[in-house]
């Protein structure tokens, strides 16, 4: 394992991986935030009402 990080350098494998993790954590809570039931920032939006029944 250890010749692995004599390929590649660490600081340029920590920084991609870093970057990686966040920029798959935002695109997970944005794609959450689209949704109706997981929206914690304006709440589930209300349900239409439906028309009584004659």
């Amino acid at each position: 394992m250890w010749r692995l990080w004599l390929l590649f350098d660490p600081r340029r494998v920590l920084v991609a991986l870093s970057v990686f993790l966040m920029t798959l954590a935002l695109l997970i809570h944005f794609i959450l935030l689209s949704t109706d039931r997981f929206n914690w920032i304006e709440g589930p939006r209300p349900a239409p009402a439906a028309s009584a029944p004659r």
